[in-house]
């Protein structure tokens, strides 16, 4: 007669080799090789931890290589459930893989090119001069064109008109580069009023 430990020893072995086969198919699936998740194998697993389950164990090292093998099982379909409830539902899941980020032309520093405090433009014309000299500058460097100076100065006369409303008498100027953008910034003691030229 043959040695039922034997026969239980066999068993633990096909269900090792079928957990990791089932787990290499799932990571075919996840990863776009299989057209279908591998119902049939996960079913046969399933089987097989079902008859284990069900027989008289008789030593502790297979009860505890049982209950490794049926704990490891219990977290891969988990897993693997959670994996295709986010598929399903088209949101990333324990398995989407991050997508490579395009090759963007190297993003150019943030940095500041010129700051001016401006209490009257027609009084304070040599700091506007120099403030306009930069906004064109900058403006050219990201491809547009330079705004007329007579604009400049008419924009420069909106943004202290309200400032002026709210109670401050002199404004600080700044023109910078931000985000491969072109910032042209009024600022007062308070608050502060911003037009992207």
């Amino acid at each position: 007669m043959a040695d039922p430990s034997l026969d239980v020893d066999r068993q633990l072995e096909a269900l090792e080799a079928e957990l990791k086969r089932l787990e290499a198919e799932y990571n075919m699936f996840f990863a776009g090789r299989l057209p279908r998740p591998p119902w049939e194998t996960r079913g046969r697993v399933a089987a097989l931890v079902k008859r284990l389950d069900r027989t008289h164990l008789g030593s502790y090292g297979e009860r505890f290589r049982f209950s490794t093998l049926q704990a490891r099982f219990a977290a891969f379909i988990d897993l693997w459930d959670r994996g295709l409830r986010a598929r399903e539902e088209g949101r990333p899941g324990p398995f989407s893989q991050p997508r490579p980020a395009p090759e963007t032309a190297p993003r150019q520093q943030d940095r500041i090119l010129c700051v001016a405090s401006v209490r009257d433009p027609l009084r304070d014309l040599d700091k506007l001069q120099t403030l306009y000299e930069s906004l064109a500058e900058a403006r050219r460097e990201t491809g547009q064109d330079a705004v007329p100076f007579h604009r400049f100065v008419e924009l420069v006369r909106q943004q202290m008109g309200a400032l002026k409303q709210a109670g401050n008498e002199e404004v600080a100027f700044r023109v910078a580069m931000k985000d491969g953008k072109v910032a042209f910034t009024a600022r007062a003691l308070r608050g502060m009023v911003q037009s992207d030229e």
